[in-house]
């Protein structure tokens, strides 16, 4: 499917595109109302390759000053950005898709090179990235509004409009697709945005900004705040309490989320947050167990189970439990772990070693409770920020690894014999990001999708997020939905005009 979706993109590129080599996108810099800036006080931090541990450069460590000072700028281009018409906006995005996608592979490259991803994960990111500019590009010619029934006397209609500047904070486990599904939105519904990009992965986020500039994207629509983790706490204060910033947007952690919250609430902003996520992924006796098996290997181990969406919790059925984790364990075998660069590997690294502490310490608390050790369980003899990839069987539903979210390459086997108990351990938790499981029984499939406490249901497939479906969840995962005709909704508020004397 990725493959010929690459061909029908390939063939809307347009061919005279620049094309770089990846090195040129390693920015030292900020990008400010369209000019590459330093610091202030011209402190930078480093940021590492994960697989290597070798200093892949420096990058201007921002602060208060010159982030009050990117909001202001956004603010002063708002007023110019929002009175485009929506195809001049449509035909800017569409320009930083094609942008992005002539320059896939060095884009990949990049993203490899500090975040870890194999190479063949960084491309279908980048192709995943680039997919919301695609589709946010036509959602701006269908911001429609509403007229409303006839008063005696009066008409009245309701417009969308633009609610302004947009703060953005990006993780780095996908630092290129969550950029672009919120700047894609943003754009199209005529915001500009202050974007801080994670710590660890700012070199994707600078090669969106050069992206965007090449696309002709006006100075001030896209500003590009970097800082140090140290940094960081002050540079996320000044967006969310700003009262020159209307939009807030967050993927991250729900401890970080509900801080932002409280921040964002100093000035009553529109927020919408993507926070933590404890995905079960269960397996009923009826299951065809080769196709769950391979299901729940994509689920849990993209990324090196670094996604928000990972199945954390596998929990199957009794019947099939002795052969499911067998054929899991044989699955995980075949991994080939080290650098991304390097053709063939399935697994990379994780992305700094305080990642690699918590799998080992959830790894350590499960066995410690009766769990057995399948396959993996340990640091890589790689070293730097490795963990071998991991399974474990009779995992006790009070062990560290079904109550918090892994973020790793460790997958817990949970062994349930009803539905109606494999639903009740699904939803004890505080989270609902996705779930997942596999049955080929129908009435079982509308019950479960059903009463699965989550956002995002896979039914027989663990690859669910597109650019034309909403993402997000309930509970503490947060509020607010990303992509598909929904996305757009974050960026835009109603108004409503009446005409009197008619």
């Amino acid at each position: 499917m990725f493959a010929i979706h690459t061909l029908q993109v390939l063939k809307r590129t347009p061919a005279r595109l620049p094309v770089r080599h990846y090195t040129q996108y390693l920015k030292e810099h900020a990008y400010i109302n369209g000019a590459w800036v330093s610091a202030k006080d011209g402190n930078t931090f480093t940021v590492k390759n994960p697989a290597t541990g070798e200093e892949l450069g420096r990058v201007a460590d921002l602060g208060v000053a010159e982030t009050q000072d990117a909001i202001q700028k956004a603010y002063d281009a708002f007023y110019t950005w929002r009175d485009t018409s929506a195809k001049e906006r449509c035909e800017i995005l569409k320009k930083m898709f094609a942008l992005m996608m002539q320059n896939q592979d060095d884009l990949a490259k990049l993203m490899t090179a500090e975040q870890g991803k194999p190479l063949a994960e960084a491309k279908g990111e980048i192709m995943y990235a680039a997919s919301f500019y695609e589709w946010f590009a036509e959602e701006a010619k269908r911001t429609y509004g509403d007229v409303s029934p006839a008063m005696t006397g009066k008409r009245g209609i309701t417009i969308r409009q633009p609610v302004g500047v947009a703060g953005m904070i990006t993780p780095w486990n996908f630092p290129s697709g969550m950029i672009t599904r919120k700047l894609g939105a943003a754009l199209a519904a005529g915001c500009t945005a202050v974007i801080k990009p994670a710590e660890d992965t700012p070199y994707s986020a600078l090669a969106l900004a050069m992206i965007a500039e090449e696309a002709g994207l006006p100075a001030g629509c896209m500003n590009i705040v970097t800082s140090s983790r140290e940094n960081t706490p002050a540079v996320g204060k000044v967006i969310c309490e700003s009262p020159l910033v209307a939009k807030m947007s967050f993927t991250g952690s729900t401890a970080t989320g509900k801080i932002l919250l409280k921040q964002a609430a100093s000035t009553v902003k529109r927020v919408s947050m993507e926070l933590g996520g404890n995905a079960p992924f269960l397996v009923f006796d009826s299951a065809d167990v080769d196709t769950a098996v391979a299901g729940a290997v994509l689920a849990k181990f993209r990324n090196m189970g670094q996604t928000c969406v990972c199945a954390n919790r596998i929990l199957v059925q009794d019947g099939i439990y002795d052969e499911f984790s067998k054929k899991m364990a044989v699955a995980v075998e075949k991994f080939v772990v080290g650098n991304g660069m390097e053709a063939g590997v399935t697994q990379g690294p994780l992305i700094n070693d305080k990642a690699v502490q918590k799998v080992e310490n959830q790894v350590k608390d499960a066995v410690a409770l009766g769990a057995k050790v399948l396959i993996g369980g340990k640091r890589h003899e790689l070293g730097h920020s490795f963990f071998e990839p991991t399974v474990l069987a009779d995992v006790p539903k009070e062990a560290l690894a079904c109550r918090e979210e892994t973020f790793g390459p460790m997958a817990p086997l949970i062994r349930f014999k009803t539905e109606e108990e494999a639903v009740a351990i699904a939803n004890a938790c505080n989270v609902g990001l996705a779930g997942y499981f596999c049955s080929n029984d129908i009435s079982q499939i509308w019950r479960v999708a059903e009463k699965l406490e989550v956002g995002l249901v896979g039914v027989n497939e663990s690859i669910i997020s597109a650019e034309t479906t909403p993402f997000g969840g309930v509970k503490e995962t947060g509020m607010g939905r990303e992509g598909g005709k929904y996305g757009i909704d974050e960026y835009l508020q109603y108004k409503y005009i009446c005409f009197g004397n008619i």
